[in-house]
């Protein structure tokens, strides 16, 4: 008997060490190309502003921006980690909201994930949402950027007149994205225990199908510890300038979106892996899906059609038409 526990323990963690080798292999494999298509990328845009004398643009674009600001840090602070971002968000959710409500137009509507959900969505539900984003937008996210406001101060160089470049940008949107990883998957694994689930995550999942909007749709201490914070963080570690964090905020809020939006639309990320989430509640906790692989909280999600789904798509065919869901047998 003890030459069996011993046995299957031994398996055990060889099968996990295999596991944890493949899945670093894998990560190593996407950052390294991702690192390759950001230089190269990185390289193209500097050698085409270079060319066509745009080089200085943005620079002296800031600068007629923070004399006209008359260096007041905290308006200029504002502006970039409050107004930016929400008018990204705003406009972004704006354009879906037309076709959640209106169902038009079918350019969009055609490209629904849950098909017959939402069509068209609950309007009290919908004001409901809209109502609590507002609130969270106002009296939760403003007042976090107090603290995040001096911290950035501290380091001296958030309101530097000197851009950063475009390649450290890069650098900086690398590290975000990984920190966020990290912090908004284990606050949000955490939040789906029983406990913390039924006084806090649970008014998130709601929307078994979520729209757009609801990215930030969630109880006041969700909002603090699963959305702010693990967005906040980065910036607030390397000391980035308020470009980046405005740039970085934006960016944030328009990619929750999207995997929040119930549509997987040609050319942008792909929703499958949160939108499974919202369906199926104990799977794919994460944003990029490393830590979900690591931690096999994506293995049901893998075995789905949802999974072949998870890509870019390319063409204007619906992957709802081309990957369907198999018929559902009779009983």
């Amino acid at each position: 008997m003890e030459t069996d526990s011993g046995y299957s323990s031994t398996a055990e963690l060889q099968k996990q060490g295999e596991k944890l080798s493949h899945a670093l292999r894998i990560s190593a494999y996407v950052f390294s190309t991702g690192l390759l298509m950001f230089t190269a990328l990185a390289n193209s845009v500097s050698w085409f502003t270079q060319s066509i004398t745009l080089g200085n643009f943005w620079q002296s674009t800031w600068l007629e921006f923070y004399e006209y600001m008359e260096g007041d840090e905290w308006s200029i602070f504002l502006i970039g980690a409050a107004l930016v971002p929400a008018l990204a968000f705003w406009g972004f959710n704006g354009i879906l909201l037309v076709a959640d409500i209106t169902g038009k137009p079918t350019f969009i509507t055609r490209y629904r994930i849950q098909l017959g959900k939402n069509d068209p969505v609950d309007k009290k539900k919908l004001w409901k949402a809209i109502y609590t984003v507002l609130g969270n937008q106002f009296f939760v996210s403003f007042p976090m950027l107090v603290p995040m406001f001096y911290v950035m101060q501290w380091w001296d160089n958030t309101f530097s007149k000197e851009l950063p470049t475009f390649q450290w940008f890069l650098v900086e949107l690398s590290i975000f994205t990984v920190v966020e990883e990290i912090l908004f998957y284990y606050t949000h694994r955490l939040g789906h225990h029983p406990v913390l689930y039924k006084h806090i995550h649970k008014k998130h999942h709601e929307w078994t199908a979520p729209i757009g909007v609801v990215s930030i749709y969630a109880h006041p201490i969700e909002h603090i510890v699963s959305n702010t914070l693990p967005v906040m963080t980065g910036p607030m570690l390397m000391g980035s300038h308020i470009v980046s964090v405005a740039a970085w905020f934006s960016i944030a809020l328009v990619t929750t979106s999207i995997s929040h939006c119930g549509y997987h639309l040609p050319l942008l990320p792909s929703p499958e892996f949160h939108d499974f989430h919202h369906l199926k509640f104990n799977q794919c906790y994460g944003v990029l899906g490393v830590l979900d692989f690591l931690h096999g909280t994506d293995r049901m999600f893998r075995q789905t059609k949802a999974f072949e789904r998870h890509k870019v798509l390319l063409s204007l065919t619906p992957l709802s038409e081309s990957i369907p869901e198999p018929p559902k047998k009779e009983e």
